[in-house]
């Protein structure tokens, strides 16, 4: 198994690696990964697969790979996900395939997970960069969930009590290497790419 340093040293000379982005419910975790895909011109997004509909706006291929639950299941039976979970009644994985060619190739393949998927990444590719990203404070992370006005009272209260127990997770389980706070995005993708190159 790689440390970090090792890891972070196979980034900077060109060998390919994955990143796992891992944090609460607004953390600005996916604001993190588009930045990381301008910024690393060798770095490529690992789409996810889900048993779930397509939505409005979402386009097959780019957001996410949309399966039948049989195909799904059948695929994670066969060991084709590198971390998979099921959440709201539809399941969620991250095929392994794609990843490991982009690693083959050279690429930083960037993906945005939540912590049981980073702990079963940790498991299967140790050599991953799993970085978690937490927030300033916690009455940071409830001013940017009510900035989103998308949900009720009562489902950012479970958001913000999940996230205390995500991030006990994250740093009980060890499979983490790097824990950034976000408090101004630019500093923080400038963190992280310091870590990865």
């Amino acid at each position: 198994m790689l440390s970090s340093s090792q890891s972070d040293q196979k980034a900077a000379t060109g060998q390919g690696n994955l990143v796992v982005i891992s944090g609460p419910s607004g953390t600005g975790k996916t604001s993190i990964c588009n930045l990381l895909l301008e910024r690393l011109p060798n770095a490529v997004w690992s789409v996810s697969a889900t048993t779930r509909p397509l939505r409005g706006g979402e386009a097959e291929g780019s957001s996410y790979e949309y399966i039948a639950p049989d195909d799904f299941e059948r695929r994670r039976a066969n060991g084709e996900f590198l971390e998979s979970a099921e959440y709201c009644g539809h399941w969620y994985g991250t095929p392994v395939a794609p990843v490991k060619r982009w690693i083959d190739d050279g690429k930083i393949v960037i993906t945005e997970i939540d912590v049981q998927g980073g702990v079963q990444i940790a498991k299967h590719m140790p050599n991953s960069c799993r970085i978690f990203v937490l927030p300033p404070d916690f009455e940071s992370l409830k001013a940017r969930l009510e900035g989103r006005k998308t949900e009720s009272a009562d489902i950012m209260a479970r958001r913000l009590q999940k996230a205390d127990g995500e991030i006990a997770i994250a740093r009980d389980s060890g499979c983490y290497q790097h824990f950034v706070t976000n408090d101004v995005l630019d500093d923080t993708v400038d963190e992280i790419i310091g870590i990865i190159t």
